[in-house]
């Protein structure tokens, strides 16, 4: 009877198997249990796959047999392509080729723009190198996008939609990017720019040159003005916003100056006037924060100079974000030399929210003044925590307008000539998150961070690592003992019924 039974059951879970097996041959599903819905595609992609009109042809040319750490790529990419083609009522055909079976593959690869990359493998004990293809060409209606490396831990989604969305948009969105009143010019913001190129034409602006702002540039940028700005200047920038126009403003009072050691306030250039005009106050003070990146300095020790690396508190590193769109996915961001914000007015038409702000562990120091690298900071020395670092302004004028304000103008800018510096990612992201939401194409915001995430280890005291040693150690011996124990007494105790004669 018990056989049958079994035999019952076992035959009911091979049926299921193969029904399911079955099942998944004709139908692709699967479940996402990440926490930014990694492997689900965004509202903006589903919107912009449903509505094609042309067919997406993708062209993955990847190399077969991978290493190890590389193989998954291959595998989430033909997972990604088939969430893409179940969208897009057959207007998205993808394949798989690999360019190492022949020559004019390896050549049809390089001349649509994906070349190679050398990668160290270990076949019998022995390293060598291989030439690898892992690119993707996507092209409809005689235009094309090509992806030449598709990298761990990219922003995947990100990659493949706004190549979609840059080959269907017949017409790109214009941003000016005001230079006049010696303002930071295109050159110098190489990261943002090729940033936002993929979705608008960055075009520069001249305000004294110009009659008015033209209502055909949806957003405008206006990173660090050093000059008198003439009260003119603001008039077209004033009646640029009451048509619903956008601006997004990177400026801060101060300025700090690591050779010198020096931090000094700015001669004010009518910014001031205009930003309470808009109820906003911008201090003259630096901001501090316990929270912060680290610089390198020079020690002397002994006969011996050093460099070595000092947390730097004028150098506030946010790590917490309001929940806005413009903050989505952003892990990190650093703000060197800032000034505090603050919402002044009683304006209640206008919408004021802060965006970024300092740790808990923040205060201000007044300008002018010097940094002394050596200092010993205390807990005495944070004591206005949470200052505002930027913040956004809506339903300005009569068809509002909106308008972001960071109260730093470094964050963003690389630098010309010898002074070029690489700029933390999340820095990139969150200004070119901010043309996004401005520019009221918040769709792609979620995507362009979506997938990028470090989850560090945080630190844990010797205490704590000392008891994980030996609980790693002796836990596996405890529970077997007690195995042991509770399996002894059944034992026992069915022992001692089969002694009275009970054997049930």
């Amino acid at each position: 009877m018990k056989k049958s039974k079994l035999f019952i059951q076992g035959s009911m879970v091979l049926a299921i198997i193969l029904v399911v097996n079955l099942l998944s041959e004709v139908a692709y599903f699967r479940i996402d249990f990440t926490e930014d819905k990694r492997y689900t595609l965004g509202k903006a992609t589903r919107s912009i796959l449903e509505d094609l009109d042309d067919v997406i042809t993708v062209k993955a040319y990847f190399t077969e047999d991978l290493p190890a750490q590389l193989g998954y790529i291959k595998d989430e990419l033909r997972d990604q392509f088939i969430e893409y083609e179940n969208r897009s009522d057959g207007n998205f055909v993808f394949e798989f080729i690999n360019p190492n079976t022949s020559d004019e593959l390896k050549q049809e690869a390089i001349q649509n723009g994906i070349t190679p990359v050398s990668i160290n493998v270990v076949e019998d004990d022995q390293r060598q190198q291989i030439q690898a293809f892992m690119g993707v060409l996507i092209q409809a209606d005689g235009q094309k996008e090509v992806i030449p490396l598709v990298q761990p831990g990219s922003g995947l989604e990100y990659e493949i939609t706004t190549s979609i969305k840059k080959i269907i948009l017949k017409k790109k969105p214009k941003i000016g990017l005001i230079e006049s009143n010696n303002g930071v010019t295109i050159s110098a913001i190489p990261q943002l720019i090729q940033q936002l190129s993929v979705m608008y034409e960055i075009v520069p602006f001249n305000l004294s040159d110009s009659s008015e702002v033209s209502p055909n540039y949806s957003c405008m940028i206006w990173i660090s003005p050093n000059d008198t700005i003439p009260s003119a200047d603001f008039d077209k920038i004033n009646k640029y916003l009451d048509r619903g126009g956008n601006l997004f403003l990177a400026y801060s009072n101060i300025s700090g100056n690591l050779q010198t050691a020096e931090i000094s306030s700015k001669p004010d250039i009518g910014l001031k006037d205009w930003l309470q005009s808009k109820g906003i106050s911008m201090g003259e003070q630096v901001v501090i924060d316990a929270a912060c990146a680290s610089v390198t300095v020079q020690q002397q020790q002994g006969f011996f100079t050093m460099n070595s690396q000092i947390e730097f508190p004028y150098f506030p590193q946010i790590r917490k974000f309001k929940k806005h769109p413009i903050t989505v996915g952003l892990e990190s961001m650093m703000l060197p030399f800032s000034s505090p914000l603050n919402i002044i007015g009683s304006d209640t038409t206008l919408a004021i929210s802060a965006l970024l702000q300092s740790s808990e562990m923040s205060g201000t120091q007044n300008t002018p003044n010097y940094m002394n690298v050596q200092k010993k900071w205390a807990e005495q020395d944070f004591t206005a925590p949470n200052q505002i670092l930027a913040l956004s302004i809506e339903n300005m004028g009569a068809n509002d307008g909106s308008m972001v304000v960071v109260s730093n103008g470094q964050f963003i800018n690389n630098g010309e000539g010898q002074r070029v510096q690489q700029l933390d990612v999340d820095n990139i992201n969150f200004a070119a998150n901010t043309i996004d939401w401005l520019s009221d194409d918040t769709g792609l915001i979620g995507l362009r961070t979506k997938g990028i995430s470090s989850r560090p280890l945080e630190s844990i005291d010797d205490g704590t690592k000392s008891l994980a040693k030996y609980g790693n150690v002796f836990s596996p011996i405890l529970l077997i003992l007690i195995y042991g124990f509770v399996r002894r007494s059944s034992v026992q105790r069915k022992r001692q019924k089969w002694a009275q004669g009970d054997y049930s």
